[in-house]
């Protein structure tokens, strides 16, 4: 686990570019998450899958090369940011075959953008852009850089899905589940996220007003089991509490988590334990969901996408709903943000979880600009 002292500059978010199944930009996909709609989700025609157990996940319609995705985010995230030459860019990707090929697209067209080039490749599965974002919060943080591109893309292809699908990851039903009764799994999407993260005195200096306030981030591993989360969920626990410390806010300071909550009987289950173990009695009290449930697992990429989500119930006071629901489990003991008519928010400290097979778990603490 990573170090818990405090940044020596404060981070903040400048510049988002998104790209989903709802289509280019934040406002589709906030606003799919808000409503809590499930038309992201399709049967899949990309490729055959006629013989899986599961046909289904959110997909764009029409989607370009995975770089040219993923570039298609870092340019917006720069035109949002009005960014200035010569940031280092950090990348996310599934480990493939394909991996170089795709990180050199990437790096020969954001040195075009005036990038410096990508300077360091994520593969770290699920938390793969999570544990980008608290790199570049740390560079910009110690004041190496003054502020640090992060992208990162994946695009649901035939292996991945198959492999997913061998192994009963996805929902049998073609319905993601967080932490409702009768989930049986995940369902894949498609994303291609960038942000900027830049010190709060380089950006006042430029002028731009942040997006939000990456206030604090913990990393952690279970080393628990090659694919299972440890079932107390001690290793998500500690990196959320990793977060907290860093940012200096009390459990008692955070107003909504967008929880890992992949549709897994046995993830979900763990990670209800973990926010139960840092929030004691006042987990009753604090809105959870998992914005998964309408945008689909992006892998390597969801850890970006969903703070792209958290960033937006931020600025709007909508939380993300947690679709799919059927019914409440009596382990899991969450207050769920459930379709449905619900009070505004107005969140102005939020959590964005994520874990990883082989027990690595991270956690983002988002602050409101």
């Amino acid at each position: 686990m990573s170090s818990s002292a405090p940044p020596a500059g404060r981070p903040v978010f400048t510049g988002l570019g998104v790209l989903s199944a709802f289509g280019t930009g934040l406002a589709p996909l906030a606003a799919a998450t808000a409503a809590g709609s499930a038309a992201g989700f399709a049967e899949v025609t990309r490729f055959d899958v006629a013989r899986r157990g599961t046909r289904r996940a959110a997909l764009l319609a029409d989607p370009p090369p995975l770089a040219a995705a993923v570039l298609g985010a870092v340019a917006a995230a720069c035109e949002q940011s009005e960014l200035p030459g010569g940031a280092p860019l950090l990348l996310a990707l599934h480990s493939d075959l394909r991996t170089h090929r795709v990180a050199a697209e990437v790096s020969k067209v954001a040195a075009a953008l005036g990038l410096a080039g990508v300077g360091r490749v994520y593969t770290g599965a699920c938390v793969a852009a999570a544990t980008a974002v608290a790199d570049a919060a740390t560079l910009v943080g110690s004041g190496r850089h003054p502020r640090v591109v992060v992208a990162a893309g994946h695009l649901v292809e035939p292996g991945v899905f198959a492999a997913f699908d061998a192994g009963r990851a996805l929902a049998r039903d073609g319905q993601l589940r967080p932490f409702s009764s009768g989930r049986s799994g995940t369902l894949l999407g498609d994303a291609a996220v960038a942000v900027v993260v830049e010190a709060a005195d380089a950006a006042a200096a430029r002028g731009v007003r942040p997006l939000a306030r990456l206030a604090g981030w913990g990393r952690s591993g279970d080393a628990h089991h090659v694919c299972r989360p440890r079932p107390d969920g001690a290793g998500v626990a500690r990196a959320v509490r990793s977060a907290l410390a860093r940012a200096g806010v009390a459990p008692s300071g955070v107003d909504y988590v967008n929880a890992n909550g992949t549709g897994s009987p046995m993830s979900d289950l763990a990670e209800a334990r973990a926010l139960r173990e840092v929030f004691g009695e006042a987990l009753d009290g604090l809105p959870v969901s998992s914005s998964k449930s309408v945008h689909g697992h992006a892998l390597e990429a969801s850890a970006l996408l969903e703070l792209a989500v958290t960033i937006g119930a931020l600025d709007s006071g909508r939380l993300p709903v947690n679709a799919g629901w059927l019914g409440p489990d009596p382990e899991i003991g969450l207050d769920l943000v459930l379709p449905g008519p619900r009070p505004e928010a107005r969140p102005r400290c939020a959590l964005s979880l994520n874990s990883a097979f082989g027990g690595a778990n991270t956690a983002l603490l988002v602050a409101a600009a």
